[in-house]
C-alpha cells in the first residue's frame, strides 16, 4: 500500500456498514457496490478471497442454518449449528481448513459450498463469477498477484486529504 496517506481524524464503526456489502447479499447488489466504488467484477472476486482469514458471528450466516433451507454443505451446516448454539453470538472461523493463512483455499471453499454467507455462495451464482472462482481456486500465485493489486486499488477509494484528514504520529491514536 503507498505510504505517508493521511487518516480520518474519527473512527466509527457505523460508518462502515453502508460500505461494506452485508453477509446475505445476492450477486447483483455486490456487483452494484463494488461498481460504485470503482471496482471491477474480477476485482469483486479477488477481493473477495480474503474470507480466507478471519471469523464471523453466527448471527451474520445463522439464517442459512439448518432447518433453513440453504445451499450450505450439510455437514459445515450441522457442524456450525452445534458451534452457534452456544452462548449469544459465538464466533467461528471463516475458513475452517486455514484459518491463519491468506491462501487460495476459500475458493475451493466456495465450490464446495463450505462458506458462511450468502454473499459468498453467490459468486458461483454467475457464470463469469464462477469462472473467477474457479481459476483462483487453481493457482494461488496468480490470485496472491491480483489480491495485491485489488488492494492497492481499494485503498484508492474516497482517499483522504489533509482538509479532513491527518498523518498521525502513531497510527491507532489521533494526533
Amino acid at each position: 500500500m503507498p505510504a505517508g496517506r493521511y487518516d480520518g481524524n474519527v473512527s466509527l464503526a457505523s460508518e462502515t456498514l453502508p460500505n461494506l456489502p452485508p453477509p446475505f447479499t445476492n450477486i447483483t447488489v455486490l456487483e452494484d457496490m463494488f461498481r460504485v466504488k470503482g471496482l471491477s467484477l474480477e476485482d469483486m472476486v479477488t477481493l473477495s478471497g480474503a474470507h480466507t482469514v478471519g471469523i464471523s458471528h453466527c448471527s451474520s450466516f445463522r439464517d442459512r442454518l439448518p432447518p433453513n433451507p440453504s445451499s450450505m454443505d450439510p455437514t459445515l451446516a450441522a457442524s456450525l449449528q452445534g458451534q452457534c448454539s452456544r452462548g449469544d453470538d459465538p464466533t467461528v472461523v471463516q475458513d475452517p481448513k486455514t484459518p491463519d493463512d491468506l491462501d487460495n483455499q476459500y475458493y475451493d471453499n466456495v465450490q464446495k459450498r463450505k462458506v458462511l454467507f450468502k454473499s459468498d455462495a453467490a459468486l458461483m451464482s454467475s457464470d463469469t463469477t464462477s469462472r473467477l472462482v474457479d481459476n483462483h481456486a487453481k493457482d494461488l500465485r496468480e490470485w496472491l498477484k491480483q489480491f495485491k493489486a485489488a488492494m492497492v486499488k481499494m485503498g484508492s477509494i474516497e482517499v483522504k486529504t489533509e482538509a479532513n484528514g491527518q498523518i498521525r504520529k502513531h497510527y491507532q491514536f489521533v494526533n
